[in-house]
């Protein structure tokens, strides 16, 4: 039985380790994960004045940018009755579905693809072969679906790939060059001799790797309507009651002007072409190829329960939590519930939908810290909006605080806490979001589905076509899993289209409004309130709960989509979907586990960006950077 350290695991922001017991047959015996660091913003978020949380806890992550925010301000309109107004709904949900398309793309192409990628193999590939599967990729992957009655802005496609063999030609050679120095720099973190990368030909390795290299200025171009819209990124502005810019169609002075409504248009077709034409092509070519060679293992908790929170509101609402017209009454994307037992067949799944009153009982949404570095009275689960953010670090099972050898997994081993859902752990995810949708329309609960629920059935489709498996055994994978944030990106660039044309509509029908200040002075606010803020965010179901006394912040606590799949397992309720997915991952080589790696980053953690790997005896085997500056 060998004893595998994963140390931190991640490629970018935040702190994650994991644990895992492998046998000689490759099995993933026990799995544990760990949170390493802790902030604990929640703290400073008390006695704070609401209208500026958005501000502060958008500091939580630097990769997420808008996420938080938005989550933010949604609690705090939740805690004091506000509604917005219709146009500050339209721009919430384009740079929510901006955020979601330029994270996957980030996350598959830098984060990701280096999993199942190499340049090292790319270097035997015959470029004229590479330019001719380019061209048969595109013929046979792209999946044209659209946004129904859509304004068409393009005149032509603003990117497309290029597929000549002198282009390829020209990366491969590149890419020789820097292999031949003996340094990798942005290709130096991985074991490229792993049998897994001879799972895909040498021309789908060097097709991948010139699009990793052309994604790296092509991503950033997507963001642009958080700079219209925003002021900036990452981080952009937001304010309690709308959005906090003024738009005019007519004056060209206005701080959002029709110039400016143009680069947004621009940015929202371009998107759509990165996505279309790059990312969904090389994803299924890479997991049809996965899927055929029998790799469909790393599915864990998504088999037994996922959980979402359904997002893009349509019109106004009244809060969250507010019964009757609230956030769950309008929603274009219902995923809002829980689906267990899915990968037993749709028919033996069971939906649970998940509503505003859900959100108010105590029981329903906790979370526990028995496995937690965290202090909670009587040891007992508590409601968010009763939690307690108290540190209680004991340290590892063995080895010195600073310098761990192994946790102890009997006893308190992370800096996360355990999110629970009617006292059990659920994945989040686009994953989750695309099999409750699915479910919920084979149980006839979607009898007149969104245009955007049928676009994901209709990828769903497509994709089981292409592989030619049950859905409920490609989607209950590590290929599932990155498949779905694929699709999840297309819808979402089809939702920017769609709420865009509506903005413009409505900006021409001469509503101009993006902020509702009747309760801005906390004069007019309850003596005491509490709120929640949903957002369906890129790695899943986000949610921020606050309570307001006397005009301040009284409790903030943040249940992130890291949590709820990172978090330590509890006793009852089981392992979490982090360690559940290891646990149902089979590895090739103890000493270079790349299946465990692939699998943790099939979630897309928001951690770290270099993994150190430690033996038993905590010796340190391989150092792995991403970062071509550290030494």
């Amino acid at each position: 039985m060998a004893h595998v350290v994963v140390d931190p695991i991640t490629r970018i922001e935040g702190h994650l380790r994991v644990e895992i017991e492998v046998n000689p047959n490759g099995q993933v015996t026990d799995a544990i994960s760990s949170g390493t660091a802790w902030r604990g913003l929640e703290l400073i978020m008390k006695d704070r004045d609401p209208r500026d949380a958005w501000a502060y806890i958008q500091r939580v992550c630097g990769v997420c940018t808008t996420a938080h925010a938005l989550a933010s301000v949604r609690a705090v309109e939740d805690a004091l009755g506000i509604s917005i107004p219709t146009n500050a709904n339209y721009i919430r949900n384009i740079m929510a579905a901006t955020l979601t398309v330029q994270d996957h793309i980030v996350h598959f192409y830098h984060l990701h693809a280096l999993d199942w990628v190499s340049p090292v193999e790319a270097l035997s590939a015959n470029p004229e072969a590479t330019a001719n599967l380019q061209t048969a990729l595109l013929n046979a992957y792209r999946l044209p679906f659209r946004v129904p009655d859509e304004i068409s802005t393009e005149a032509y496609p603003h990117d497309f790939p290029a597929a000549t063999a002198q282009y390829f030609a020209t990366v491969q050679s590149k890419v020789k060059a820097i292999v031949d120095s003996g340094q990798l720099g942005i290709f130096a973190a991985q074991w490229w001799d792993h049998p897994d990368y001879k799972i895909l030909p040498p021309e789908v390795h060097l097709l991948a790797v010139a699009h990793y290299l052309e994604m790296l200025d092509k991503q950033r171009e997507i963001v642009t309507p958080h700079v219209v819209f925003g002021g900036k990124n990452p981080h952009p502005h937001y304010v309690v009651g709308g959005v906090p810019c003024a738009i005019s169609l007519t004056d060209g002075n206005a701080p959002v002007n029709t110039a400016r409504l143009a680069i947004v248009d621009r940015a929202i077709n371009f998107a759509r072409s990165l996505v279309n034409n790059y990312y969904l092509p090389d994803l299924i070519a890479i997991g049809n190829l996965y899927v055929k060679a029998g790799k469909v293992d790393g599915g864990g908790l998504s088999k037994v329960r996922v959980m979402a929170f359904g997002d893009y509101p349509l019109s106004g609402y009244k809060g969250t939590s507010a019964s009757g017209n609230g956030y769950f009454s309008n929603l274009l994307i219902r995923s809002n519930g829980v689906v267990e037992d899915f990968a037993k067949g749709v028919a033996n799944a069971t939906f649970y939908e998940l509503n505003a009153d859900d959100l108010k009982d105590g029981s329903t949404v906790t979370e526990g810290v028995e496995h937690g570095w965290y202090e909670y009275p009587n040891h007992e689960d508590l409601h968010p909006w009763k939690g307690i953010t108290k540190p209680n670090y004991t340290g590892p099972k063995t080895g010195t605080p600073t310098m761990w050898e192994t946790l102890n997994e009997g006893g308190k081993y992370s800096w996360l806490k355990t999110p629970k859902w009617r006292g059990k752990v659920c994945e989040v995810g686009p994953l989750s979001n695309y099999i409750i949708i699915y479910t919920k329309s084979k149980k006839g609960l979607l009898p007149e589905p969104t245009w955007a629920e049928k676009m994901m059935l209709d990828q769903i489709n497509a994709v089981t076509g292409v592989l030619g498996v049950a859905p409920e055994v490609w989607m209950t994978t590590m290929v599932g899993r990155t498949a779905c944030r694929c699709l999840s990106a297309q819808v979402a660039a089809e939702i920017n289209r769609f709420f865009f044309d509506k903005l413009i509509a409505n900006l021409k029908s001469g509503d101009t409004a993006t902020m509702n200040n009747e309760k801005w002075f906390p004069e007019t606010w309850p003596k005491e309130c509490m709120g929640v803020g949903l957002y369906e965010a890129p790695r899943g179901g986000l949610s921020h709960w606050v309570v307001i006394k006397d005009g301040k912040i009284d409790n903030y606590q943040c249940l992130v989509p890291t949590t709820w799949n990172a978090c330590p397992r509890d006793d009852t309720a089981g392992h979490g979907a982090y360690e559940m997915a290891m646990i149902d991952t089979h590895v090739t080589d103890s000493n270079k586990p790349l299946e465990i790696a692939k699998v943790i980053r099939s979630f897309d953690p928001c951690m770290a960006c270099a993994t150190h790997m430690y033996n038993a005896k905590g010796e340190e085997i391989n150092v792995i950077s991403t970062d071509p500056y550290r030494r």
